[in-house]
């Protein structure tokens, strides 16, 4: 028998490093483990779908538990997509540095017009303008139209911090279409 355990008084200390050392290491891996609200999105650009017709119509935005959202609604089916974290927004064409609230901005690129295809108007902003009134929001500070350009229109979100964000697109209602950010809350 080793020399350890003839004492009772080692056995009960060797036993309680032990369980610490066990208990610590599992403290870390259920951290880790477990992300804000399940949320593994990262902060990294995210694009997809392809040029479209339809036309922006509105910019709104809403308050979740765990993210804050912004919806472009367009009128006509709309999936086109190019959102990154940038360190400055310009308008598009021109190139005018456009002022964002917030400690980062996402670049919002849509692919798709304000215009429909019979040159009728659907969404009438001036470049930087502050489109929604996100006070109160705990990720959105502001969002701001940056123009249209080439048949792209591209605005900024101002957030608190560069923080994970998804982007997807959604068909209806009816006939038209949404492309929605969500911004997590914290990582």
């Amino acid at each position: 028998m080793s020399a350890i355990f003839r004492r009772p008084a080692a056995v009960v200390a060797w036993l309680s490093v032990m369980l610490i050392a066990v208990g610590v290491g599992s403290i870390g891996t259920a951290s880790a483990a477990a992300p804000y609200c399940g949320i593994t999105w990262g902060s990294l650009a995210k694009a997809g779908g392809t040029s479209s017709t339809a036309a922006l119509g509105n910019v709104r935005t809403g308050r979740h538990e765990c993210f804050d959202r912004v919806v472009f609604d367009f009128d006509g089916s709309a999936n086109g997509y190019h959102v990154e974290y940038v360190p400055e927004l310009r308008t598009d064409g021109e190139g005018r540095r456009l002022t964002v609230a917030g400690g980062a901005i996402l670049r919002v690129t849509l692919k798709a017009n304000v215009f429909d295809q019979l040159g009728h108007l659907h969404y009438a902003r001036a470049d930087g303008d502050h489109v929604a009134n996100v006070g109160g929001y705990q990720t959105l500070r502001d969002v701001v139209y940056a123009g249209c350009f080439e048949g792209e229109t591209t605005f900024g979100v101002g957030v608190r911090a560069r923080l994970p964000f998804r982007v997807m697109s959604l068909a209806g209602p009816g006939s038209n279409s949404r492309i929605v950010l969500d911004v997590a809350h914290r990582w």
